[in-house]
């Protein structure tokens, strides 16, 4: 079953922290990647840039409304994800804990919802 794992954490406290710790973070997570690519359990992963630099769609009656940057006021903001293919919910949370993201914030972990019709299927 495919896990979609949200990686959150302070935006603000993330930038502050050295380059190379930042890029430690990431050396980290594209190997926790390749591991999992290994057994068969990775299927895409990425960071997201800031907030700010995203934009939410709501359409209501017809007409599309745009708000751009934050949307709402949080203490962590989504900084990336992982989609996995685990055995379970036991093994997508156990996937979960190895996210460095982990340690500087939080990881969400949501089951995707297995529907036909899709391209690529």
């Amino acid at each position: 079953m495919k896990y979609l794992l949200l990686v959150h954490h302070d935006e603000e406290a993330f930038a502050k922290m050295s380059a190379a710790t930042r890029a430690q973070l990431l050396a980290e997570s594209i190997q926790l990647c390749h591991r999992l690519n290994g057994k068969g359990q990775y299927v895409h992963a990425s960071p997201l840039q800031p907030a700010a630099t995203g934009a939410i769609v709501r359409v209501r009656d017809g007409k599309p409304t745009v708000t751009d940057g934050p949307f709402i006021e949080t203490h962590e903001q989504l900084a990336g994800y992982f989609l996995i293919d685990a055995k379970d919910r036991d093994d997508a949370i156990r996937i979960a804990g190895l996210v460095p993201g982990a340690r500087i914030g939080s990881v969400e972990v949501r089951p995707l919802r297995e529907i036909t019709g899709l391209p690529r299927e």
